[in-house]
């Protein structure tokens, strides 16, 4: 069965090759370089996500939630507000989580209880997106202005679209304002996205080899990509330090290529050793923060890239779970504390059930499952760290759950605060600089289908009496840089409900949180 999947993923990318014969020779490249799937042959068109979860064979049963609680795993209180079912999870700049309502235009707005709790916290709607536009599979980041972006979808209200649908939504208004595609794009669909070290946000197109940069001021785009190797399709883009992009091509695998931010063009980053592609997909590529990017494989293959040295080696063979070879083709990973990677697993391409791995010190690690795994593919599953240090699970189903990581942060990557004024209003905005806001990680990865990137920073303020914890919305974001050298800085806004009276600050990236520094918390200026 593997290599029928190789075969038919090698005839795929034959197709897609053969049909942009000399397209990477183009200076300029254009949308007709590359077919869009759904015009191949039916036995070809895998490389479509399902748009459903795996059917449901299990209940979730006491038993399954204890089993699942004894390894770390709590159920979400409160009842479930999602009808599509739970989907991407993108943590705001005030500490709230916005977590898509699948194939329903409807977004929900996951709240930390007073202590910073997400477990026990609440829910509330926020605003849908705009009329006619209900994605699945799509691009999605936090702009530096605290903003939300979300552009495409794989499918629209669960049918096969490509669409070129975006939205903007706005935190402060509680407001989506449409998105207008590149100029000449005719898809975007399931697309990669990043926010580079400048802020400026940079879009793929699902099927061809183009990019585009969008300037928010004006709502405009400027296509790029001159050089790239194949079509996006189904790829991972992964910030390095130095502001470039690394993938591991999906068409022409095992080839990797790298985006260079300064010249918007591609080139070769050499050959992964082993082929990770099947079925024309592939697992997440992380940035771990001792600078070194981890890939996931859709088969049994793992890689690992050197940023340094510019180099591939191999990593440890994925593990056999119940006679079956565990695999990621489409799946979620998230960088814990201590740097161990946290990654969704399936027995087989889109199959149940989900097995959870780690990633340390060269070794892949079976670890405890979420009460629904049963039920689940990685594939359907989202992973996403909390600045509570709690990882946020979804399944595309009613079930959220949270992993409560205890493990200790690896050294010098916590943030430091340098500056931040010592008498604050509530209600009022003020400046916080300091070192590491932007972290060592995206923190959060999956690829073409979803993107939760969190490299900036949160302001949690503690009441120093009562201990109840609040965010305030940061946005003005000097760089999003990560591991940046030197200081970075922040506008934050206090909450206008905040408890007044001594108080600690802190700033939270990646999930791990600075050293606090004391405030006051002034009901007058």
């Amino acid at each position: 069965m593997a290599r029928l999947h190789r075969v038919v993923a090698c005839l795929i990318t034959a197709s897609f090759l053969a049909s942009c014969s000399g397209a990477t020779q183009s200076p300029t490249p254009s949308i007709a370089q590359m077919p869009v799937r759904s015009k191949l042959p039916k036995f070809l068109q895998i490389g479509h996500t399902p748009p459903y979860p795996p059917a449901r064979t299990h209940r979730i049963t006491a038993t399954m939630r204890a089993r699942a609680k004894s390894g770390g795993w709590m159920e979400v209180s409160g009842a479930s507000p999602f009808t599509g079912g739970a989907d991407t999870e993108l943590l705001m700049t005030d500490g709230t989580v916005m977590i898509s309502d699948a194939c329903t235009g409807n977004f929900f707005r996951l709240t930390p209880d007073s202590t910073g709790n997400y477990q026990t916290g609440t829910w509330s709607q926020a605003a849908s997106l705009p009329s006619g536009y209900a994605p699945l599979y799509f691009a999605s980041a936090v702009l530096p202005d605290g903003k939300l972006i979300v552009n495409g979808g794989e499918y629209n209200f669960c049918k096969g679209a490509e669409t070129t649908l975006g939205a903007i939504y706005d935190p402060v208004a509680n407001s989506w304002t449409s998105v207008s595609p590149p100029s000449g794009w005719s898809r975007v669909g399931d697309a990669q996205s990043v926010v580079l070290d400048n802020g400026t946000f940079m879009l793929g197109n699902c099927c061809t080899s183009v990019q585009a940069l969008y300037d928010e001021a004006t709502s405009t785009w400027t296509q790029v990509g001159t050089g790239k190797n194949d079509a996006n399709s189904e790829e991972g883009w992964t910030l390095l330090r130095t502001g470039n992009l690394i993938v591991a091509d999906v068409l022409s695998a095992p080839a990797s290529e790298q985006y260079n931010a300064s010249t918007s063009t591609w080139s070769s980053a050499g050959n992964l050793l082993e082929n990770l592609t099947q079925s024309v997909e592939i697992g997440p590529q992380i940035m771990m923060p001792d600078n070194k990017v981890f890939v996931f494989g859709a088969d049994s293959f793992t890689a690992l890239y050197n940023p340094t040295s510019g180099k591939w080696s191999n990593g440890p063979a994925m593990p056999i779970s119940s006679g079956k070879q565990l695999d990621i083709a489409d799946g979620p990973a998230t960088v814990l504390h201590d740097g161990t990677i946290l990654a969704a697993a399936s027995p087989g391409v889109y199959a149940a059930p989900a097995t959870f791995v780690t990633y340390k010190k060269k070794k892949i690690k079976m670890f405890a499952t979420p009460a629904d795994a049963t039920n689940d593919s990685s594939y359907n599953i989202r992973l996403l760290m909390l600045p509570s240090g709690q990882v946020l699970e979804t399944d595309d189903g009613p079930d959220v759950e949270v992993y409560n990581d205890n493990s200790h942060p690896m050294a010098g990557i916590a943030p430091k605060i340098t500056s931040v004024p010592s008498s604050l209003t509530p209600g009022s905005t003020y400046t916080i600089s300091g070192k590491n806001f932007n972290g060592f990680t995206q923190e959060n990865f999956y690829g073409d289908d979803d993107q939760q990137a969190e490299n900036y920073p949160l302001v949690q303020i503690t009441n120093s009496s009562s201990g109840t914890v609040a965010y305030a919305r940061t946005y003005g974001f000097s760089s999003m840089a990560i591991g940046a050298k030197g200081t970075t800085s922040a506008s934050f806004v206090v909450p206008s409900n905040i408890g007044t009276g001594p108080s600690k600050v802190a700033v939270v990236t990646n999930g791990v949180r600075s050293r606090p520094v004391n405030v006051q918390i002034s009901s007058t200026k």
